[in-house]
C-alpha cells in the first residue's frame, strides 16, 4: 500500500511557486498563534543553483498544507516581511507574517474613547485598516465609560483590551478577530469540533504544572464615588497572602470586574501546559480548537485542553504538527474529572 506524502501549495502574488521551489525546499513552517502575535510563515530553500529570485518585502504569499490522499487546507495569505540570502552553500530564507497586519496598525496614536461599546471600538479600528471585524456579540455589547489610547498603536491598544476582557485579538486573512478565549469557532464563524489525540499520535510531549501563579483571587481597583477615592472588586477567594492585585485603576466597577475575571481565568489556564508533537501533521488543527488527550498519565487525560499555538512543518520529506496546549474551562469535563478520580489519586 502506497503511503501518503506531504503536500503543499504556495503562491506569490497569485503566481504558483510550488513546482519551482519543490526540488530545492529545505523546510516550510507555519506558526499559527492565538493572541496578538502575527502568524508567521518561514520558507527555507536551497539556492545553490541560483534559480530563485528574491521576493520583495510586501509581496503576498498564500500557503496550503496537507497530504496527497486527503488534499490540502488553505492557511491564508501572508505578507513578506524579512528575506535573507546566505552562503555557501547558498540558502534563501523568506519570512512572512499574517496579511493585513499592516504597518499602520503599529503607528502610535492619541485617541480618547468615551461612552463607546467594545464592539464600536473594534469596528472603527477595523474600518480604519480595511479589515472585516469579527467580534462576539457578548463582547460587542460591553460598555466602556472612558479609555485613553495614549501614544499607543491600534495593535497595542486592541491587545490591551483583549487582555482586559479575556479575548482573542488577532488579524487573520483580512479579518480582525475579537472573540472570547475558548470560543471554539473559526475565522468564518464555524464551530471547531473538538479533537481526541492519543499517545500513539505523537513523537514527543512535555507536560508542565506550575504553582507560581496559583493565586487565591485577583483584586482590581476602580475610581470610587463620594468620599471614597478608590474601591475594589475581588474575583476568586479573599486571601491577603495569596492575592494578585492589578496595577491599573479602572474607570468603573464593571470594567474592574471584567479585568479581574480575565486575569483570574488566565492564571488558571496557565497552571498546566502541554506541548505535543504529532508524528503525522494535521492541517485541520488551529489555535483555539478544544483537545482531549488519552493514553498519558491520569492527571493529563483528566484535563480538557485548548490549543494556544499550532506549528506546521514540512521538512526532510515529512510533515509534523506541534501543539502548545493550555487547560480549558470545559463545562462538559465531569467525565474527565471522574476518570481522573478513577486513576487512583
Amino acid at each position: 500500500m502506497k503511503q501518503p506524502t506531504p503536500e503543499y501549495h504556495i503562491t506569490l502574488n497569485g503566481r504558483d511557486l510550488t513546482t519551482k521551489i519543490a526540488p530545492d525546499l529545505i523546510s516550510l513552517s507555519l506558526a499559527e498563534s492565538r493572541g496578538d502575535e502575527a502568524d508567521t510563515l518561514d520558507i527555507v530553500v536551497d539556492d545553490s543553483q541560483g534559480k530563485l529570485a528574491i521576493p520583495a518585502r510586501g509581496d503576498t504569499l498564500r500557503v496550503s498544507f496537507g497530504w496527497s490522499d486527503t488534499g490540502v487546507v488553505d492557511k491564508g495569505a501572508f505578507t513578506v516581511d524579512e528575506v535573507e540570502h546566505s552562503g555557501a552553500p547558498d540558502i534563501l530564507t523568506i519570512r512572512a507574517r499574517s496579511a493585513s497586519m499592516t504597518k499602520d496598525m503599529s503607528e502610535r496614536r492619541e485617541t480618547s474613547w468615551h461612552g463607546e461599546t467594545l464592539g464600536a471600538i473594534v469596528r472603527k479600528i477595523a474600518g480604519r485598516h480595511n479589515l472585516k471585524p469579527a467580534i462576539a456579540d457578548a463582547l460587542a455589547k460591553v460598555a466602556i465609560a472612558h479609555i485613553d489610547q495614549t501614544h499607543e498603536s491600534d495593535m497595542s491598544f486592541l491587545t490591551r483590551l483583549s487582555k482586559r476582557y479575556d479575548a482573542v485579538m488577532n488579524v487573520k486573512d483580512s479579518n480582525l478577530l475579537f472573540l472570547p478565549i475558548g470560543h471554539g469557532t473559526s475565522v468564518s464563524g464555524k464551530a471547531l469540533a473538538s479533537i481526541k489525540l492519543t499517545r500513539a499520535n505523537g513523537d514527543q510531549h512535555r507536560y508542565h504544572v506550575a504553582e507560581r501563579e496559583n493565586y487565591a483571587g485577583v483584586r482590581a481597583n476602580y475610581h470610587g464615588t463620594g468620599r471614597k477615592k478608590r474601591e475594589s472588586v475581588v474575583v476568586g477567594g479573599e486571601n491577603n497572602h495569596n492575592m494578585k492585585v492589578l496595577p491599573e485603576t479602572y474607570a468603573t466597577k464593571d470594567e474592574a470586574l471584567a479585568a479581574a475575571t480575565a486575569e483570574f481565568n488566565r492564571t488558571k489556564r496557565s497552571q498546566a501546559t502541554m506541548n505535543y508533537a504529532l508524528a503525522l501533521g494535521r492541517p485541520d488543527l488551529y489555535p483555539e480548537i478544544p483537545v482531549y488527550l488519552n493514553g498519558f498519565k491520569p492527571d493529563i487525560d483528566a484535563l480538557s485542553w485548548l490549543a494556544r499555538k499550532v506549528t506546521h512543518t514540512i521538512a526532510d520529506g515529512g510533515y509534523t504538527t506541534q501543539l502548545e496546549l493550555e487547560v480549558r474551562d470545559d463545562p462538559t469535563s465531569d467525565r474527565h474529572r471522574s476518570h481522573f478520580r478513577k486513576g487512583g489519586r
